[in-house]
């Protein structure tokens, strides 16, 4: 049985004034580590009720220049149990990812969530499409479906993979994993994703929601309830 996809535009701010969550706190941060080109993944410590699942995000504000900026950025480990992770392209001309990007354990950020009411629940199967920055929130939910004994398949698609050890970890563990390049269709393995059916979740800029959803169309498969965060 196939799963049904439903593409929900999803406005992080809207959502973040909408939802509930933890108040704003300086949390610190535990760790940073490149996990490949132009991309880091930073621990944060994990707040008393803070209680998030794979798939929701949060909101980070750092003092820049005197003024504050906030991002949102989606949790990409499987837990929040101690800790926290978070994955960061880091643009050199952005106004806060080079921030993110020099930030060492101990200092502290200002984050607020967590937010998003759409997030691994424990379905027995997960395929999770990701593009470009999608990729942590993949190998998040990937990791805790199979860390729960479900299943789980992977499509990523990236000129530039980040993340490759997690991916590798998880195709041995037994997960459907497929990365390919940007210029690559991504008809084949989303079909081959979805093949035993699945709730989808969908990770990635608009392009790539277009052409997941595109994707999912040839693959007969229907668009009613997939789970969606468009980055922009």
């Amino acid at each position: 049985m196939l799963a049904n996809v439903k593409l929900r535009d999803r406005n992080p701010l809207a959502q973040s004034r909408q939802l509930s969550g933890m108040d704003e706190r300086v949390l610190d941060v535990v760790a940073v580590r490149d996990v490949g080109p132009d991309t880091v993944a930073i621990d944060f410590e994990t707040p008393d009720a803070f209680d998030a699942q794979p798939g929701q995000f949060v909101k980070l504000t750092l003092t820049v220049d005197g003024e504050d900026i906030s991002r949102f950025y989606t949790i990409s480990s499987p837990t929040v149990d101690g800790a926290f992770e978070i994955t960061v392209g880091i643009d050199p001309d952005g106004e806060l990812a080079p921030q993110l990007g020099a930030l060492e354990a101990g200092d502290g950020v200002r984050i607020a969530g967590p937010f998003g009411s759409d997030y691994y629940e424990g379905e027995s199967r997960v395929v999770v499409l990701a593009g470009g920055p999608g990729v942590g929130p993949a190998v998040g939910i990937a990791e805790r479906a199979l860390d729960d004994g479900n299943e789980a398949a992977v499509v990523y698609q990236d000129d530039a993979p980040v993340h490759e050890d997690r991916l590798d970890a998880l195709a041995k563990a037994g997960a459907l994993v497929s990365v390919i390049d940007d210029d690559e269709p991504l008809t084949e393995p989303v079909a081959e994703a979805v093949e035993d059916g699945g709730q989808v979740f969908i990770y990635g800029f608009a392009d790539f929601l277009d052409a997941a959803t595109e994707a999912l169309e040839d693959a007969g498969v229907s668009t009613d309830d997939a789970k969606v965060e468009n980055f922009g």
